[in-house]
């Protein structure tokens, strides 16, 4: 691939659906077309009915294609939803050369050896992630092709997932009449939008604050070394509002967006704002609330993610222990003062993760994974044709060991 490739990432997600088309040039990528529309046929982040996502995607895309002037064909897909969980196993194989060179297909072997393991039914296996290779009881290896040994063992993580969503996943794309590229965990696709190179390497986390889920990818000598997806969201702060000032959720979603915060501000007020009325209509009614009652239903619920996320961490031993510090992204991280309960919670440095290097995409959290996606893409597109790229290029997960899904339109 050369300068003026067009790329497009799909981001299918709970609350809406989002449309990437970007033109990789020379060093950069730049926005040719973005929209979105609300998102129908989807439950906590995975497709339960692929009829209703396909009119959508295609709905979608019909308006992106009049506005960049192209067709698009193919498109590069998140898998999200609270089945996607990681499982860890092993593999051990005797090399194969006489004169115990580890080749490449060694290599593979043992990451299939790793396949091998119970899994639970109903479930696949989406990708294998290395941990470390073992060359003779010599661990710590991460490149085993050409060395010398008698045995090879890999250690991984497996990334699984529920057979009924991809396949309706794949099923509302191709209804949709896209040919996809590849599919991609959210958690990942985020990741690579908003860490660097460094941050991947010293050790960071990502905690991504969708509509219906939140996930947390953590990554340390480059490597994602754990993925977790749980059931909560931005969502249900939207719910704890309209139950907590009984009105509707429209209004409650409106609430949280113009006045919503985690904390309440420290800064000193003669007025003591935190207890003045906000008026907000609800048809024919108004909701009345103070900043400190809407606090007192936020802050809370964003406790109870964060508590997931640190009971999740403890559990890997990282809990308080990541050099690079936790990258809150996804729309919940909008929220105002969510760092700094982060912060406070987690014993880490946190900061609000948005997409860089893509020239003309607003810098919002809620686009990290639609932009991941596409510069995932393109990396790969450019390793397939022979192009040059920069360094800074090679960090998502086009450069990692990883499966190609083509799934053509019938």
């Amino acid at each position: 691939m050369g300068k003026g490739h067009i790329v497009t990432g799909l981001d299918i997600g709970t609350s809406t659906i989002k449309v990437l088309v970007v033109e990789r040039k020379a060093t950069s990528w730049e926005v040719l077309s973005y929209a979105q529309v609300p998102s129908f046929g989807l439950r906590r982040g995975a497709v339960v009915n692929p009829e209703e996502a396909a009119k959508n995607i295609q709905l979608l895309m019909t308006g992106v294609e009049r506005d960049c002037g192209k067709k698009i064909h193919s498109v590069s897909v998140n898998i999200g939803g609270s089945h996607l969980h990681v499982i860890p196993s092993d593999g051990l194989i005797s090399v194969s050369r006489a004169d115990h060179i580890i080749s490449e297909e060694d290599r593979e072997r043992v990451l299939q050896a790793t396949k091998a393991t119970n899994i639970p039914m109903n479930e696949e296996i989406l990708d294998v992630f290395v941990k470390e290779y073992i060359i003779n009881d010599q661990g710590g290896i991460k490149q085993p092709v050409n060395l010398t040994g008698v045995r090879l063992e890999a250690k991984v993580i497996l990334l699984c997932y529920f057979q009924q969503y991809f396949i309706n996943l794949t099923q509302a794309a191709i209804s949709a009449k896209l040919q996809i590229d590849d599919i991609v965990p959210s958690p990942l696709a985020a990741a690579d939008a908003v860490l660097t190179r460094e941050q991947k390497e010293v050790g960071s986390a990502v905690i991504d604050i969708g509509a219906a889920t939140t996930s947390l990818a953590v990554f340390e000598e480059g490597e994602m070394v754990h993925l977790a997806v749980f059931p909560l969201g931005s969502g249900n702060i939207t719910n704890d509002i309209a139950i907590g000032l009984k009105t509707d959720i429209a209004i409650a979603e409106e609430i949280k967006k113009q006045h919503g915060a985690c904390l309440m501000s420290t800064t000193p007020d003669k007025k003591d704002l935190s207890k003045k009325k906000i008026e907000m209509a609800d048809g024919a009614h108004s909701v009345s609330f103070t900043k400190k009652g809407l606090v007192d239903i936020i802050g809370p619920r964003v406790s109870e993610i964060l508590a997931l996320m640190q009971k999740e961490l403890k559990a890997i031993g990282r809990d308080a222990l990541l050099p690079g510090g936790i990258v809150l992204t996804g729309g919940g991280a909008k929220l105002p003062k969510i760092k700094e309960l982060a912060k406070q919670q987690l014993k880490l440095p946190c900061h609000i993760g948005v997409p860089k290097g893509i020239e003309g995409l607003e810098a919002d959290p809620m686009l990290s994974t639609v932009a991941g996606l596409v510069m995932g893409n393109s990396y790969f597109q450019d390793a397939k044709s022979g192009g040059m790229l920069d360094f800074d290029f090679m960090k998502g997960w086009g450069s990692k060991f990883r499966r190609m899904f083509r799934v053509f339109i019938p």
